[in-house]
C-alpha cells in the first residue's frame, strides 16, 4: 500500500523504518517544522525527517494541520492509508482522506492510559503490565475502534528509558501486522467502549508538567520507586535541598529500594560509603545518579566528592 507516515521523536523513527523495508510504500512523511536548538539556536530537523531525507522520501511540515494548501498536498499524493506515531491530533479533514483510514499506534493497552504520557504513568502506577494498540483515529483523543494489541512485561528495574525502548521494537511489529491485515481485508475492529467495564475506571495518561514531578518523601517506598523511575530520565523527579540557608534544585535519577522493618521519619538523608539515601514512610531511596540544577548528571559517588550533604535537608 501506499503510506503517508506521521511523527516526530525517535519512537516513531523505528516504525517508519519498519515499515520503509516492507512490501510498502512510504509516499511521504508529515512532522512538525525544524525548531531552534542549542547554544547557536540553529533550526534543527526532527528525527523523522532526518531519516525521510536519508531515504528520499517527500517531507511536509505544514504550522497548521487545517491549512488547505496542506490539505490538498495530502490528497494529491493519493496514499492508500495514514499511519500517525506521537504525533499531533489530526483534523476530520486530515484523517478522513485516505480510503483505507487513519491508524494510530499508541503505546498501552487501550482504552487504559489515554493520552501523552502512557508509558511513564504505567510505571509510576506501579503496573506489572502493558502494552501496544493499534487502532483507528476518530474525532476524540486515542477512542477509535482497536485493531489489535500485545502485551508486554513491566519489570521491577524498569525505568521509563528501557520501557520506552521495549515498547518501540514490538509496536513497530506490530504496527507492520496491522498494516499487513488492513492491505489483506482480516483485521477486525472492536470499539473501546465493549473493552470499559461500569466497575472499573480508566487510568488516564496525561502530559507531565515539571511542576508535578517534584518528590513527596512523606509516601510509602513503593509509592516512591516506582514515580523516581517512570520519570526517569526525562523529565525527571525532582527534590530541592536546602543548606544553610540556600536551596539546590536535584533530580534524581538511577535509584535503588531498601526496605525498612520499621517506620521511618520520611526526608531524612543519609550518606553512605560511595553513595546517600533517602527516608521515606517504609524504606529508603539509594541514589545512584542525580543533577544538580546547572552541573551535569553524576553518579553520587563523584557528587559526594565535592558537597557535603552534612547539614542538609529537604524542603
Amino acid at each position: 500500500m501506499r503510506i503517508i507516515f506521521m511523527g516526530t521523536p525517535e519512537i516513531a523513527v523505528y516504525s517508519l523504518d519498519k515499515l520503509d523495508n516492507s512490501n510498502h510504500e512510504i509516499v511521504a512523511v508529515v512532522t512538525v517544522p525544524d525548531k531552534p536548538a542549542g547554544r547557536g539556536q540553529k533550526l534543527r530537523p526532527s528525527v523523522v525527517k532526518q531519516y525521510a531525507e536519508k531515504n528520499n522520501i517527500k517531507v511536509l511540515q505544514p504550522e497548521k494541520l487545517k491549512n488547505p494548501e496542506f490539505i490538498s498536498e495530502l490528497k494529491k499524493i493519493n496514499a492508500d492509508l495514514f499511519v500517525v506515531l506521537a504525533f499531533r491530533m489530526l483534523p476530520k479533514e486530515v484523517w478522513t482522506i485516505p480510503p483505507k483510514g487513519t491508524i494510530n499506534l499508541h503505546a498501552s493497552l487501550l482504552p487504559n492510559y489515554r493520552g501523552a504520557a502512557p508509558i511513564n504513568w504505567a510505571i509510576i502506577n506501579g503496573e506489572t503490565k502493558t502494552g501496544v494498540t493499534t487502532f483507528f483515529i476518530d474525532d476524540k483523543v486515542d477512542t477509535g475502534k482497536i485493531i489489535d494489541q500485545k502485551e508486554i512485561e513491566i519489570t521491577r528495574t524498569d525505568n521509563a528509558e528501557t520501557l520506552h525502548d521495549k515498547i518501540m521494537i514490538l509496536g513497530a511489529e506490530l504496527l507492520l501486522e496491522t498494516v499487513n491485515s488492513i492491505e489483506n481485508d482480516t483485521f477486525k475492529e472492536i470499539p473501546q467502549d465493549k473493552l470499559v467495564s461500569d466497575f472499573v475506571q480508566l487510568k488516564a495518561a496525561p502530559k507531565i508538567f515539571k511542576e508535578n514531578c517534584k518528590i513527596d518523601w512523606n509516601q510509602n517506598l513503593n509509592q516512591v520507586y516506582n514515580f523516581i523511575r517512570g520519570l526517569n530520565p526525562y523529565p525527571g523527579a525532582w527534590t530541592n535541598l536546602e543548606k544553610e540557608g540556600q536551596i539546590f534544585f536535584m533530580k534524581i535519577f538511577d535509584i535503588e529500594e531498601l526496605k525498612s522493618e520499621k517506620r521511618l521519619n520520611p526526608g531524612i538523608i543519609f550518606v553512605d560509603k560511595n553513595c546517600f539515601r533517602i527516608s521515606c514512610l517504609d524504606g529508603f531511596i539509594i541514589v545512584k545518579t542525580m543533577q544538580l540544577e546547572g552541573k551535569k548528571k553524576m553518579e553520587s559517588s563523584e557528587f559526594l566528592r565535592g558537597f557535603n550533604l552534612t547539614g542538609c535537608k529537604l524542603i
